[in-house]
Order: structure tokens, then sequence, then C-alpha cells
């Protein structure tokens, strides 16, 4: 019997997947009691919280926050001894999940490594190291579960739990998967957003991290008052992720400022703000996948500090950064070769995201080859149920 589960996440979006995974959990065994690392979203879902998520991100970013990381990791390894979980589930975070599952594999509690550090990426050595310390990997890219297999370590690919969030979304609007697209879903969205229902809208996803936000926003904001310039009737929105703390705000609410109240939106929803856009300027993360499963045309940006990004450059072997461009890359097979565009660090700049807007929004012909490339990597995912199929592993796990 399914007793007590511990679940650690260390940041906004492998939150989210706990949160999911939290309420299938309850959902299929209401007695589970569930203790883990995490943000609101978990501790909504059931989650008895012993720490709060980092922000960290990168060299220069997360010794920031080595304090903070340390007391969250002493506070795991301590209910590992006291509460004593049937099963670990490690979500991504694999600095600080690697060392926890450790201590746990010392006890013998059985480890599950939901959401695989990205092993492709970099640091592919990590694979016999997770190996060693899990009972299964449960991915959440269709290319990982073959890395794994390879190496002769249990794993499956279960699907990706942003599909379990747009399904959730779409249900609670009264449509299904087939309706992504549909004008009259678009609309219902934005009149629900308090948006003008007939004109277009974009979103802005300047990132999770309080420093994504710190250098991506006022870049936005010049991108913005340049699109009011050239496409009058636009209206545009930003979904906010829900660890931002009160400073974080702060700083979005000053950039903000230059917008009046019916041509911006700030919104906790980055579902319904992605259904109701017809064109995004994304931070490179999970947002891109999300838009991608929502078709939404988007042009990727990021900017670190310089010395994570010199680093980063010699150690992370990739061409693409953002997740739909390596998916088209690694698991699309009929590929046409169309990629989103990536402007990272100097190339981030207005003049580069406004040009590559205005041909997303003028060009027909490039719009719809690029919205065929998204339901190219839409097609990944859209059959899988990622929280219920790793409820299941959980479940027998125990029974093991």
């Amino acid at each position: 019997m399914l007793e007590r589960v511990m679940i650690i996440s260390g940041e906004s979006s492998g939150e989210l997947y706990g949160a999911f995974l939290a309420g299938a959990l309850k959902g299929h065994n209401p007695g589970t009691d569930i203790i883990g690392v995490g943000g609101a979203r978990m501790h909504s879902a059931g989650v008895k919280l012993i720490s709060g998520i980092s922000s960290a991100f990168g060299l220069a970013e997360s010794l920031k926050t080595y304090r903070d990381i340390k007391k969250t990791y002493e506070r795991a390894v301590a209910a590992l001894r006291t509460f004593k979980p049937q099963v670990l589930v490690l979500i991504d975070y694999p600095d600080f999940n690697m060392r926890v599952a450790r201590e746990a594999k010392k006890s013998g509690i059985k480890i599950l490594y939901y959401v695989s550090p990205q092993v492709w990426a970099w640091r592919k050595n990590r694979v016999k190291v997770i190996g060693k310390l899990v009972d299964r990997m449960a991915v959440i890219l269709p290319f990982e579960e073959e890395i794994y297999r390879t190496a002769d370590i249990p794993c499956e690919f279960v699907g990706h739990p942003v599909m379990d969030e747009i399904r959730e979304e779409l249900q609670g609007l009264g449509y299904g998967i087939q309706d992504l697209g549909a004008g009259e879903l678009k609309k219902k969205v934005r009149r629900e957003l308090g948006l003008i229902p007939d004109k277009p809208v974009m979103a802005l996803m300047p990132g999770s991290r309080p420093h994504e936000v710190a250098k991506l926003l006022p870049v936005m904001r010049g991108v913005t008052t340049e699109m009011q310039r050239l496409y009058p009737d636009f209206q545009f929105i930003i979904p906010v992720a829900p660890n931002l703390g009160s400073n974080v705000l702060s700083v979005m609410h000053n950039e903000l400022e230059v917008f009046t109240s019916h041509s911006l939106l700030v919104t906790r929803h980055p579902i319904k703000a992605l259904l109701a856009s017809d064109a995004a300027v994304i931070a490179s993360g999970t947002s891109t996948l999300q838009a991608a499963l929502l078709k939404v045309p988007m042009v990727v940006v990021y900017k670190i500090s310089p010395l994570t990004y010199l680093i980063g450059k010699l150690i992370i072997k990739v061409e693409h950064i953002s997740l739909v461009n390596i998916l088209l890359g690694k698991s699309v097979r009929d590929d046409s070769g169309l990629r989103i565009r990536e402007l990272l660090q100097g190339n981030a700049n207005k003049a580069n995201i406004t040009a590559e807007l205005s041909r997303i929004l003028d060009e027909p012909e490039y719009r719809n080859d690029m919205v065929s490339q998204l339901e190219k990597v839409g097609k990944l995912f859209v059959d899988k149920k990622a929280s219920l199929r790793v409820l299941e592993i959980i479940e027998g796990l125990v029974i093991r």
C-alpha cells in the first residue's frame, strides 16, 4: 500500500510537474502522505513542504543562493530519516537531487528519477552515476529513453506534464486538444482574461527566475514599444511565474509603467496567455514547449551573466537551446529544416526580435511553416499522460 512519498523539485517548471504528480497520487491514493521540496503549487496539491524551491541558475547566479540550498539539503536528508518515504521522486535539479539520492540509497528507499538531467547536452558521465542510484527513470523527452536503456537503466518515456496542464486548462474551458488553434477558443480565452476578443495578442514570457526577468524584461519592453508603433491594435500579456517574489514584481511594475491598462495584462495563467496569443517572445525554457504544443509561433530569447555564458559555451554541446528546436532535431523524423529563431545574449535586442516578429506576422507562408513544425512536436506528446503513468510506476515500485 502506498503510504509515504517524498517529492523534490528545485525550480518553477519542475515544481509544476510535482504538483500534477501529487494531485494524481492523492486522487488515486487519498491517504498517501506526501512531503517534499517545492512551491505554492505543490503545497496546494497536498504536499507538506519542508523547504521552498530555488531560483538560481548558472554559476554566478547559484553562488548567491548557496546558503539557502545547503539548508534545504540538510532538511531533505533529515526528512529521509524521520519520514522514511517508500518512494523518493526526484525531479530534475541534478546536483542537488543526486546528493539526496545517495542518502536515500543508504536507507534502502526506492528512487524514481522523474525528468532527467540534460545528460544529452553536457556531463554525459552522469548516466552511469544515476544508474547506480535509481530504481527507475521516467523521462519527458522521447529521445532520452534510448540514452538510459542503452546503459541498461530501466527507463520509460512517459510524456510531458505540460500536456497534462494543457488538458486541464482546456477541459475547464469546455474544449479539448482537437480545438487548439480554433478562433472561438482564442476569443473565449481573451474575454475571460479581460482582453478585447477581436484584437490580436502577443505573449511576453521573460522567464521564471528573477535574474531572467531582470535581464529580459527591459528588452521586451523595448520590443513592445516598437511593436505598438508598427501594429497599433496589438494587446500584450505577461504570465508571471508563481515563485517570483515581491521584489521581482516591483521590478516588473517599474518596467511596465509605459503601458496603459488596456494594452497590457499581467496574469498568473501561462497556458491561457498562450491560448489567447497570436505570437510570443519567450525566454528559453519550458515555456517554449508550452507554446509549441499550443501552436503559437514564437521567437526565443535568453540572456545570462557573461561568465555563465562563457562556461556554457565551453562545456554544453548542443546546436540549439530551445526545447522545440532540440525536439525537431532529435525526435521528429519528417523534419523540413525550419527552426524557431533563437536570439542569445547581445543578439537578443529590440531590432532582431522585432524583425522576427514582423516576419511571423507579415509572411503567411513563413508563419504556416512554423506552425507546421510545432504540430510535429505536438504529435510526440498528445497521446501521453505523464502524471498518471508516473503514478503507476510509483505504485509498482512499492509492490516490488
